[in-house]
């Protein structure tokens, strides 16, 4: 369909161009593609340029675009929200990403934007510092309020951008391009959604003990739950380190209410945090023998992967519009620990209630993530998911049904949240590739005549295509 307007309104535009031409404007340059691509950006109604950096092969830019803080009543107050668009040709497609939090002002390629050879358009999430509303109505940061701003970017841009667009994110991210293409399905042409958790009921977590109870090896379960009872064991000594710890960095845990529950926190994210960001073969970093550990070992490794630093006041601040969200809609994992006593856990997995500050109201619609799943089960059009084998938060998965049309959920095995298309195994890798060079129009027709033969139609480049999942230790997708 977008093909076909597209041609509809090229052939419009020629009639009128043949009809007129002796009526040349200003605008014929762009029509030509000679006027430079900073000057059609900061041509767009409310777009200003923060800094433009050298790239090559590329113009990258940062930008500032204004938002209407409610897009149900635009007149009630504007905010300054960032975005990035990584240009490489108007003529190629286009990948409009987002993490789901703030937005890098480094150039960087999401795995879709190598496999098109595209531009890529990246949205910081409204309420993330600095695109943040002052003063903060945070009854305005809701999941259709994000897929608004979306969608009013994506308006405004593909007039520049007018080859078909492909919306990508991962974890959080890879939710958020979800919500979207629910919200505003003639959007895209096609959704690449990574490791995104679909909690649909927030109260029925059972999945998540399943999966724990088979993730990776028993040699490896068994070593990070011994360290992490043991850690829970020798509270009342390793909290005396903690609070010498938090007094010489100054760190103060006003939100969650006390160095203990801060403590507790992150050890019973220990397991979570090691299959999330870890593999299989990290297991060899964890101590053997928890019993005879020293306590500077437990320590050390509880804070290598969890963090002693994130359920500070100072470690919560950055992600209070996360934690908010999981407290409003998009719910939040409850884990059980069988190899730790009771007596040892005092408050169990937390709510997002408890990292948020008392000041900010929240109360849990249970009604959103039920409408997505559903929407997504039935409706989804040209969308794949990709999850990884051993990451946590594949363990509430999105899942098409029958009324889903061209769309795939693909796991990478043996992978954790870094899961991409490269990890996948080889048939599904290639059909993944060739779907997504379809849904961008830019299939070669090699590939149209035997997907097997899908690959990247950009070289990897290292500076642009880092893969790694960057460690964050809060319990969060």
């Amino acid at each position: 369909m977008r093909k076909a307007l597209r041609w509809l309104l090229a052939l419009t535009v020629l009639i009128g161009t043949l009809s007129t031409a002796g009526a040349a404007t200003a605008a014929e340059p762009e029509a030509t593609g000679t006027t430079d691509i900073k000057e059609r950006l900061l041509s767009v109604p409310g777009m200003s340029l923060i800094e433009e950096k050298p790239y090559t092969g590329y113009r990258f830019f940062v930008l500032g675009y204004t938002q209407p803080v409610d897009h149900r009543r635009p007149s009630r107050g504007t905010f300054q929200q960032r975005i990035t668009v990584l240009h490489k040709d108007t003529a190629r497609p286009t990948v409009f990403y987002t993490s789901g939090y703030g937005v890098s002002t480094t150039p960087r390629r999401a795995e879709p934007t190598q496999i098109v050879d595209g531009n890529q358009v990246s949205m910081e999430y409204r309420f993330f510092t600095p695109s943040r509303p002052e003063p903060a109505d945070w009854s305005k940061l809701d999941i259709w309020q994000a897929a608004s701003d979306q969608h009013r970017i994506f308006t405004a841009l593909r007039k520049i951008y007018s080859e078909n667009w492909i919306s990508t994110g991962g974890s959080k991210g890879g939710m958020t391009a979800t919500y979207y293409e629910r919200f505003y399905p003639r959007d895209m042409d096609g959704v690449v959604a990574y490791v995104a958790p679909n909690d649909v009921v927030n109260r029925e977590d059972s999945a998540y003990d399943r999966f724990f109870r088979t993730v990776g090896t028993g040699e490896c379960r068994d070593r990070l739950n011994a360290v992490q009872r043991e850690a829970l064991v020798r509270r009342a000594p390793l909290e005396e380190k903690y609070e010498a710890y938090a007094s010489e960095n100054g760190y103060t845990f006003d939100t969650i209410g006390s160095l203990d529950r801060a403590y507790e926190a992150v050890v019973l994210d220990y397991v979570w945090g090691f299959w999330q960001y870890s593999t299989l073969a990290d297991c060899a970093d964890i101590p053997a023998d928890a019993r005879n550990a020293t306590d500077d070992e437990i320590w050390t490794s509880i804070d290598t992967i969890s963090g002693f630093s994130f359920y500070t006041d100072q470690g919560l601040s950055p992600y209070t519009p996360y934690y908010y969200q999981a407290g409003t809609q998009l719910g939040a994992p409850t884990v059980r620990f069988p190899h730790i006593e009771k007596k040892y856990i005092r408050y169990g997995y937390q709510p997002p209630r408890n990292f948020v500050p008392r000041s900010i109201d929240m109360e849990f619609q249970p009604h959103v993530m039920r409408d997505v799943d559903s929407w997504v089960r039935h409706n989804a059009r040209h969308m794949l998911f990709v999850y990884g084998e051993n990451d946590p938060w594949g363990a509430e998965p999105f899942r098409v049904g029958k009324g889903a049309r061209d769309a795939y959920v693909f796991t990478a095995p043996g992978m954790n949240h870094g899961a991409n298309v490269a990890g996948l195994v080889a048939e599904e890798k290639a059909l993944a590739t060739a779907r997504i060079l379809d849904w961008a129009d830019v299939a070669p027709s090699t590939v149209r005549e035997n997907p097997a033969t899908a690959k990247p139609l950009a070289k990897f480049d290292a500076g642009l295509d880092k893969r790694d999942v960057g460690q964050e230790r809060t319990l969060r997708p």
